[in-house]
């Protein structure tokens, strides 16, 4: 493969994935989750990174998609995380959502 189409192979895989992490955030904000949450700083409830930070190595996405729906407190602080039903967020987003949240 010559050089110019390596290269040009390179960007238009990294350009696919901007709007994807995009996408994640926009799915966090219609899933009302950014009320609470940020990407870097605790709000309401933990940033986006200490929460992946605290799960780092670890196979915590079904767990945290669990707990996303069902609601919890303790984990974090005493504030409370309201359940978050389909009706907000579906599962497929969810978890894709859950995905971008442990990449940060």
């Amino acid at each position: 493969m010559t050089t110019s189409k390596l290269l040009c192979a390179v960007a238009a895989a990294l350009l696919a994935a901007v709007p994807a992490a995009r996408a994640d955030e926009a799915l966090l904000t219609k899933g009302g989750c950014m009320a609470c949450h940020t990407k870097d700083k605790k709000l309401v409830g933990p940033a986006f990174k200490d929460i992946a930070a605290k799960y780092k190595g670890q196979d915590a996405s079904a767990s945290l998609v669990a707990k996303v729906r069902a609601g919890g407190k303790g984990v974090f602080g005493p504030i409370p995380m309201p359940p978050s039903g389909a009706d907000k967020i579906s599962d497929a987003d969810l978890q894709a959502s859950v995905g971008w949240i442990l990449r940060q």
